[in-house]
């Protein structure tokens, strides 16, 4: 019965080691995906490139992804994913100015953190989306609505104006890239070659103020 009983824990142990060892490894897949899809393209990367820049062996790169088609998808999708957690379990009976501005300050957060994954999902999207349309035509679309009933309904309260939710989406997606996707742009106008952390808070406050007010957000009544 005990050696049973060690044998079944030993499983166990085993079974979270190689877990652990397999979401270690897929991390470090995607991180050198991003970057290496980022400086190549899709056309000009290579599963041989991104192993390397892994420290993997490129049969390992096969055995997690698939293909380097499944590979890029997957980290185009996972892009999109880390934006908008944020927005993922909002009610109406959330507070709105809460809600956008926390939403505002992780966009801008994920921005600056991954620029290079910014600049990647926006080259996609400038050659048509060749590779997500699935992706933006099904499960994304389908999360833009929820947030746009939400919105609709915080305006019905009179929490908000009826501004057009999904254009405010796009408004808060393309303002929050915008640092990231354009910062050659931003470094010669501005002369900043990068910003600082009060640069960025700065920046920040800026777009909450602007995106609340002109969308007349006011905060929900205390206990409603």
């Amino acid at each position: 019965m005990g050696s049973q009983l060690d044998d079944a824990a030993l499983d166990r142990a085993l079974d979270t080691e190689g877990g652990a060892i397999r979401q270690r490894n897929e991390r470090e897949i995607l991180d050198a995906a991003e970057r290496v899809f980022s400086r190549h393209g899709y056309r000009g990367a290579s599963l041989k490139l991104i192993a390397e820049e892994a420290g993997l062996p490129k049969s390992n790169i096969l055995y997690y992804m698939g293909s380097k088609k499944a590979l890029y998808v997957r980290l185009l999708e996972g892009v999109m994913e880390r934006w908008n957690t944020m927005l993922d379990d909002i009610s109406v009976e959330d507070d709105p100015a809460e809600v956008l501005s926390a939403f505002i300050r992780s966009k801008m957060e994920m921005s600056r953190r991954y620029p290079e994954a910014s600049r990647l999902f926006a080259g996609e999207i400038l050659q048509g989306a060749p590779f997500l349309q699935d992706f933006l035509r099904g499960e994304l679309r389908d999360w833009v609505e929820g947030r746009a009933e939400v919105f609709r309904q915080w305006a019905e309260r009179g929490l908000m104006d009826p501004v057009d939710p999904v254009s405010l989406i796009f408004l808060i997606w393309s303002a929050t890239q915008h640092y990231a996707d354009f910062e050659a742009q931003v470094a010669g106008i501005t002369g900043h070659e990068h910003f600082t952390d009060d640069d960025m808070q700065r920046v920040t406050d800026f777009l909450v103020q602007v995106v609340l007010k002109g969308c007349g957000v006011v905060s929900a009544p205390t206990g409603h």
